[in-house]
C-alpha cells in the first residue's frame, strides 16, 4: 500500500469529521455569502485546526475567491485542498547528510515516543543505512526493554544502561559506538517529562552538548512526537516542549484513531513547526514520511471514490 492509500486510511476519520461536514455544509448553499464563511471557520476549529488557522484558512479562501471570480460553492472544495496543501509544504523532509547523524526522539509517555524511534530506525535500516539505538530514556525500565524489542524487530544494535543512569553518557556511548562500527545514523530515544521542565531543559541540554563536543557540525534532528488523538492539547503540549528544546520537527502519531488530523494545521500554523513523520498504524511498516499534497489530497478525497 503506497503513502497516499495509507494516508487516506489514516485519515478517514478525519475526512469524516472535516471534509465530510464541509461537503454537506457547501451542498446545502447555491451561492458565496459570508453566512457560508461563518459555518466553513466554525466547522474547522470543530475540526481541531484551531481557531488562528482556521481564520487564517478562511481569510485566504475570501481573496482567491474574489481573485478568480468564483461563484459556485462547489468549486470551494478544491480550494480548500490547495490553500491547505499549501500551508502544510515545506520541510518535511528529515536532514540525515552528515555521517554520523544524530536524531533525538522526545514527547511526554504514552504518545508513541519509544516505539516512533523503533520504527524510524527500521526505516532508515530499510533504506540502506547503518543506524543505531540509544536509549536514553533511562526514567522509565519499560521504556529501555521496549526499545530493545523494537531494536530487535529492526534488526539494529542498541545501546543501553541501567535504569536511572545518566542520558547523556547513554548518548556518549551510543555516539562512540557509531563512530567505532562506522554507522550513519544514531537514534537516542529520550525521556519525556513536562511536570518538570527545568530537569527537561537541564537533561536536552546537557545530550546537546555531549553532540556537540563529540560530532561538531553534525545533522541534528529534534523531533517531538505528539499523539493525534488528543487534538488541541497536542498543540500546547509542542508549545511548551518548544521552548524546552530546539525542536526541528513534529512526529504525528495514532492518526489513523482519530477525527483530529486538522491538527497538524494548527502545529503547523501556531507553532511553525513541520510535520515530518505520521504514524498511521501499528506495524513497523506505518511510520511515514509526511507529505503536505498527499494529505491535502487525502483529507479532501470523497469518501465515494
Amino acid at each position: 500500500m503506497g503513502f497516499f492509500d495509507k494516508m487516506k486510511d489514516g485519515l478517514k476519520k478525519t475526512r469524516e469529521n472535516i471534509s465530510g461536514q464541509i461537503n454537506a455544509m457547501l451542498n446545502s448553499f447555491t451561492k458565496i455569502d459570508e453566512s457560508l464563511f461563518d459555518e466553513l471557520e466554525e466547522l474547522l476549529i470543530l475540526g481541531d485546526v484551531g481557531a488562528a488557522t482556521s481564520a487564517e484558512i478562511c481569510g485566504e479562501l475570501r481573496s482567491r475567491i474574489k481573485q478568480r471570480g468564483v461563484t459556485d460553492p462547489a468549486e470551494i472544495r478544491e480550494m480548500l485542498r490547495e490553500i491547505v496543501a499549501e500551508m502544510l509544504r515545506g520541510g518535511e523532509e528529515l536532514t540525515l547528510s552528515t555521517r554520523p547523524s544524530v536524531v533525538l526522539v522526545i514527547g511526554v509517555n504514552g504518545t508513541g515516543k519509544t516505539t516512533t524511534a523503533g520504527k524510524l530506525a527500521a526505516r532508515l535500516s530499510r533504506q540502506g543505512k547503518k543506524v543505531i539505538l540509544g536509549a536514553a530514556d533511562t526514567f522509565r525500565a519499560a521504556a529501555i526493554e521496549q526499545l530493545e524489542v523494537w531494536a530487535q524487530r529492526a534488526g539494529v544494535p542498541m545501546i543501553r544502561h541501567a535504569e536511572g543512569s545518566d542520558p547523556a553518557a547513554v548518548v556518549f556511548d551510543t555516539i562512540d559506538a557509531a563512530k567505532s562500527r562506522g554507522m550513519d545514523v544514531v537514534i537516542c530515544d529520550t525521556a519525556g517529562r513536562l511536570h518538570n521542565k527545568k530537569n527537561l531543559m537541564d537533561e536536552l541540554s546537557k545530550i546537546s552538548r555531549v553532540i556537540d563536543r563529540e560530532l561538531p557540525g553534525c545533522d541534528k534532528e529534534v523531533l517531538l512526537v505528539l499523539d493525534a488523538t488528543t487534538g488541541q492539547n497536542a498543540v500546547s503540549q509542542a508549545r511548551e516542549f518548544q521552548s524546552a528544546a530546539g525542536i526541528t520537527g513534529i512526529v504525528l502519531t495514532k492518526l489513523d484513531g482519530t477525527a483530529r488530523g486538522g491538527v497538524v494545521l494548527a502545529i503547523r500554523r501556531e507553532l511553525g513547526l513541520p510535520v515530518k513523520l505520521v504514524g498511521v498504524g501499528e506495524q513497523l511498516d506505518d511510520l511515514q514520511p509526511f507529505d503536505a499534497d498527499e494529505f491535502a489530497a487525502a483529507l479532501f478525497e470523497k469518501e465515494n471514490s
